[in-house]
């Protein structure tokens, strides 16, 4: 075998090594990154960090598969309920997420093992097979709200364009079926591009960064506008980004919850490792990994999110009209908010919209991706095939969250937040139990003050999120 190689073992052997299926098509490519990461390493961090920033991918699609619905409508809310109180609650949340994302590629590039497998074989096929299912049914359950969140707004966007809006409840419902057929499209060929080698993975990662960029960019252009005419407490801003404010009432402990559910996920956990294998990524990006987490995903994420935090927060703050209600403050609501609070039409409701807009587009292809890798995993199908692209289709059906999640939503979403925040400990301590393995990672295990720093940062993160759970139970009783 040729060294940077890794083998792929037939599935009855337990253990499955690698995608070659994505990364077979340029060889010669990933030798020269290999060559100029090892030339990195002898540089100084500036001019490393320089070289890294052209090379980073996977971490950027967690970013646009977390900044979806649910991030969305915790921030507008903790905005305009808690004004600047909470801005420190996302980032801690990603921050800790962040720690597992680092263990998980640390184990990943170190080994070369498809995690799925690697689970199976070094822990137990229980936990395995329940880690897949549940990042499969999260993923199904959560494409509904992303096309209501898509849909919604592209129609708010359209009645303030065009001044038209339909005559019927059946013209409005034809309309969001066409805006959801439109979306469904773009995301089908978005995702489909990921299977078609290397190529088409480096694509589809530029894509997802421009999707992030453009929702940062939307947020922090209204929140510019809303301090030309003096409207930021930047004192108070400031001192939000501090753990001060630790909200006692029931209102303030949901939107704090329903933060941190936002910032990681049990398909996030599932994605990030074969992210990794299909950029044919291997032990000697472990660096470039780590940096790639730093930019791609904590960065993005905790300033989208801060961003709308602080857009809504500088406009509709009102602790009393959201002291009643529902959790989640709906951003097509938010942006009519936006507007009568002073804002021009432009920037409340195209601005606002567009960045709205592509948080459902990043999280909707993103789910594809998760749904594509998850069911060849279940059912033994090499990713890539025919066979990935319609596994890529499985959550496609939430294209009816358009017109249904409405009257669904109240339905399912307590249950499935329940199933899917008992599930991620489970995944946590999955890739714990893993990373102290030395069947699994032989001579790349840590040992010493290394072990211990990795064991005590982990624990907190597992800790985190089992509170979650603690804090769920006793809500229900």
């Amino acid at each position: 075998m040729k060294p940077g190689q890794t083998e792929t073992l037939p599935y009855a052997g337990g253990e499955v090594k690698g995608l070659p299926m994505f990364t077979a098509s340029a060889p010669e490519a990933l030798a020269q990154e290999r060559a100029e990461l090892a030339a990195l390493e002898s540089k100084g961090i500036p001019q490393r960090w320089r070289g890294y920033m052209a090379k980073t991918g996977p971490a950027w699609l967690q970013s646009a598969l977390v900044l979806g619905s649910g991030s969305a409508m915790a921030s507008l809310f903790a905005g305009a309920y808690l004004e600047y109180r909470l801005l420190w609650v996302q980032p801690l949340a990603m921050g800790l997420g962040i720690i597992m994302f680092a263990a998980m590629s640390y184990q990943t590039l170190s080994t070369g093992a498809r995690p799925f497998y690697a689970m199976k074989r070094y822990i137990h096929p229980a936990l395995a097979w329940s880690w897949a299912i549940g990042a499969l049914v999260a993923t199904i359950i959560w494409h509904l709200p992303q096309y209501a969140l898509a849909a919604g707004m592209t129609e708010d966007m359209i009645k303030v364009v065009t001044h038209w809006e339909p005559a019927s409840s059946a013209g409005r419902t034809l309309l969001l079926l066409g805006i959801g057929l439109a979306v469904l499209a773009i995301s089908t060929a978005v995702a489909w591009s990921y299977s078609s080698g290397r190529a088409g993975v480096r694509f589809y990662e530029k894509t997802l960064k421009r999707l992030v960029c453009m929702i940062m960019l939307a947020f922090l252009v209204v929140i510019v506008r809303r301090a030309i005419d003096g409207g930021v407490n930047w004192g108070r801003m400031l001192k939000g980004f501090l753990p001060l404010y630790v909200p006692t009432d029931a209102r303030g402990v949901s939107i704090v919850m329903a933060a941190f559910s936002a910032a990681t996920g049990i398909n996030a956990t599932f994605l990030f490792p074969y992210t990794l294998l299909a950029r044919g990524w291997g032990r000697e990006h472990r660096g470039l990994s780590r940096f790639d987490l730093a930019i791609g995903m904590l960065l993005p994420f905790c300033i989208a999110t801060s961003l709308m935090v602080v857009a809504t927060a500088c406009t509709i703050y009102d602790p009393a009209q959201f002291a009643s209600g529902s959790t989640l403050l709906p951003p097509v609501a938010a942006a009519a908010m936006l507007e009568s609070a002073g804002l021009s039409l432009f920037f409340s409701r195209i601005v606002f919209g567009i960045g709205i807009v592509a948080m459902a587009l990043s999280s909707i292809t993103m789910h594809m991706l998760v749904s594509g890798f998850a069911v060849c995993e279940i059912f033994g199908v090499e990713p890539g095939s025919w066979r990935y692209r319609l596994a890529c289709l499985l959550p496609a059906p939430g294209m009816a969250g358009v017109i249904l999640w409405k009257s669904l939503g109240p339905w399912v979403t307590v249950p499935t937040s329940a199933i899917c925040g008992l599930m991620l400990p489970i995944a946590f301590v999955g890739f714990f139990i893993l990373n102290n393995s030395r069947a699994y990672l032989g001579e790349d295990k840590p040992s010493g003050a290394k072990a211990l720093a990795w064991n005590l940062a982990m624990v907190v993160s597992i800790a985190a999120s089992l509170a979650s759970i603690v804090y769920y139970l006793v809500s229900l009783i």
